[in-house]
């Protein structure tokens, strides 16, 4: 099991998980799965996320990167916030690490390629019907545990990997500004190879 603290809303997990479970596929290893712990950056900026700077993020990773990722994002989509799909995939990881992992990436798809709002109610009923999963009350609590465990943990940021022998912050990219502020990122085959073989040893 990898453990990963992310939030829904940031495109730099999207591509870096969904270049994990590619590598996955590749190795044949799906009985090594994912278990994505929550890392709101709502809570940990302490203001929500905002849609138009997250959307020029994902205008620079597709010119410069991944224009194959992304396709379908709508900004004016963009979940005021992410807690209630975070409690959802937290729940979703009781009924299984399958279904917990199923749910983490959906949303994603769901957001980043089919430019759906993970924030609507109506949206979140529908996976919890789909997977089987019940929320209850005290799963919103345990979103906001599993903050402070990561912050405690040395989280510093979303994706932040934890695997059996190590952890990774955002392994698939390297990400920078230069100095008018403007984003560089490019794959980091690196520090990825390091990750997976960490993943998979």
């Amino acid at each position: 099991m990898i453990e990963v603290y992310a939030d829904i809303g940031c495109p730099f997990t999207h591509v870096g998980l969904r270049r994990f479970v590619d590598r996955r596929s590749e190795l044949g290893r799906e009985d090594v799965l994912l278990w994505v712990r929550s890392w709101p950056l709502e809570v940990v900026n302490e203001k929500p996320l905002d849609a138009t700077f997250i959307a020029e993020e994902i205008e620079d990773i597709r010119k410069q990167l991944a224009p194959e990722l992304f396709v379908g994002f709508k900004s004016e989509n963009f979940p005021a916030s992410s807690l209630e799909a975070l409690t959802l995939a937290l729940a979703a990881y009781e009924v299984s690490p399958q279904v917990g992992e199923s749910v983490s990436l959906t949303l994603r798809d769901l957001l980043f390629e089919q430019g759906v709002d993970v924030g609507s109610s109506e949206v979140l009923a529908g996976l919890a019907e789909e997977f089987g999963v019940t929320v209850e009350a005290s799963h919103q609590q345990r979103v906001l545990d599993d903050y402070i465990t990561g912050r405690d943990r040395g989280v510093i940021g979303s994706p932040h990997f934890f695997t059996p022998t190590d952890d990774f912050f955002c392994p698939a990219l390297d990400v920078s500004r230069d100095a008018l502020g403007n984003l560089q990122v490019c794959a980091n085959e690196a520090s990825f190879d390091q990750f997976i073989s960490s993943c998979f040893t």
